[in-house]
């Protein structure tokens, strides 16, 4: 099978203009076949705030209203979406942004209210590969923001995590498919305070010893969970790291494993 990268850029990342222009410059010597993934919440915060507009987060996640659904819709799929496909342009990557309505390339569903009401929060339920593989075989690189719908007209926020994984696992089907999730340290810590205590391998047994142990907490525990389940369903290769692991001669980072 033809390889294909998928990868997934954090938001400090889309933050830092030097950080993004060496990941747009890693990216783009990426050989073969890639799709890009980002979200851009720290931007949108912003954008919020200076509109007026309160961003609720409950236990790590956003609570996305109406009025912010708008702003998120606005920077993800509008200033950052473009702004990467531009950037792209400039090293001779024909990209093309997307959210997941576009051609109905990522279906989603709100998310059921239990303890917390997320709002317009969407889980993935399907994604398109075969439209996908046609902008993929026409030389075209997606550019994913993490905006899916849900086939009823109705855009839905979804974590930019979990739509890499899913994105990977539709188009593992097709091609032999390795996931990258790339954000400012180089890979998972055994201690925070460290940052050169990378844990380069963990599997199944290790992640629960780790999560005993307090080593991954809060925002790297749903990251884990979509990589595992990446693993098992499909995708063959899982890494994270800084936007470095992109490069050939670097080895500094974490790859998961089943």
């Amino acid at each position: 099978m033809e390889k294909l990268s998928i990868i997934k850029i954090g938001g400090n990342i889309i933050e830092d203009e030097t950080s993004l222009n060496i990941f747009l410059t890693l990216f783009s010597a990426v050989e073969g076949k890639k799709i890009l993934i980002h979200g851009g919440g720290k931007r949108a915060t912003l954008l919020a705030s200076k509109l007026g507009i309160a961003s609720k987060i409950v236990a790590g996640r956003r609570i996305t209203d109406a009025e912010n659904l708008e702003v998120i819709t606005m920077v993800y799929g509008g200033l950052v979406n473009k702004k990467i496909v531009a950037k792209l342009q400039a090293f001779q990557i024909d990209a093309i942004g997307l959210t997941g309505a576009d051609a109905n390339s990522i279906r989603a569903e709100k998310r059921p209210v239990t303890k917390i009401d997320f709002g317009f929060v969407g889980d993935v339920k399907a994604v398109n590969s075969n439209v996908i593989n046609k902008l993929i075989t026409a030389d075209l690189t997606p550019v994913f923001c993490a905006i899916t719908h849900d086939g009823n007209g109705q855009l839905l926020n979804t974590n930019a995590d979990t739509v890499a994984s899913q994105v990977a696992i539709g188009m593992s089907e097709r091609y032999d498919t390795a996931l990258y999730y790339c954000f400012e340290l180089e890979g998972v810590l055994r201690d925070f305070n460290d940052k050169t205590s990378i844990v380069q391998q963990i599997d199944a047994k290790t992640y629960e010893k780790l999560l005993t142990a307090g080593v991954i907490t809060d925002g790297m525990i749903p990251k884990l969970d979509n990589c595992f389940d990446a693993l098992r369903s499909g995708v063959t290769r899982v890494h994270i790291g800084s936007t470095g692991m992109l490069s050939k001669d670097n080895d500094k980072f974490t790859t998961i494993t089943l």
